[in-house]
């Protein structure tokens, strides 16, 4: 005795394919939302531009002043404002820079990869393969920022007793173990 199985109806009507359309619709606009991230991308590009901006400006007033206080004879002593004036400037880049590496990251996860920077720079810090990858590539410029900070503040200390240099000491040691530490955990990738 051999059954079969019957054939499908084809009177009566099927809401799969309909399901199937509302499925791939409701999937696209979700694919599509990832262009939601540019509004972080812009901002964080605009944002890199006026920082690079600000400092260069800031470097430009300290040649200014550099070239008036050497060679037109200005009264201003700049000695005193001249290492903080460029650490400052420096740390603006480096605050651009995360600003740069967040905007084109985050657009390279979930829009799409930069294929300039693919073709030419695989290694390139804009390169990030994976969230954790850009959270660290931020944390390593970000920790930068905070030591060129850091030597701004050193500049401006003036010594009250043998203690404060201790400290002072104490705090050198402590950066240059987390740039050791940062440089081990770089030569592992």
């Amino acid at each position: 005795m051999h059954s079969e199985t019957p054939p499908p109806d084809d009177s009566e009507p099927s809401s799969k394919p309909a399901q199937r359309r509302s499925e791939q619709r409701l999937e696209r606009y979700l694919w599509n939302s990832r262009f939601l991230v540019m509004m972080a991308v812009v901002p964080s590009l605009i944002g890199a531009v006026v920082l690079f901006i600000i400092g260069t400006i800031d470097i430009a007033k300290v040649l200014v002043d550099t070239v008036a206080y050497y060679f037109l004879g200005s009264v201003e002593n700049i000695h005193d404002s001249v290492v903080p004036n460029i650490i400052m400037a420096i740390d603006i880049y480096l605050i651009a820079i995360v600003l740069l590496i967040f905007g084109l990251g985050v657009y390279r996860l979930f829009v799409s990869p930069i294929e300039q920077a693919e073709d030419h720079a695989p290694h390139h810090p804009f390169n990030v393969q994976s969230f954790d990858q850009l959270k660290d590539k931020i944390a390593r410029v970000v920790i930068l920022a905070v030591i060129i900070e850091f030597f701004r503040a050193v500049v401006d200390i003036r010594f009250q007793t043998p203690l404060d240099a201790i400290y002072l000491a104490l705090s050198v040691l402590a950066l240059a173990a987390a740039l050791y530490l940062m440089s081990l955990a770089h030569r592992k990738e």
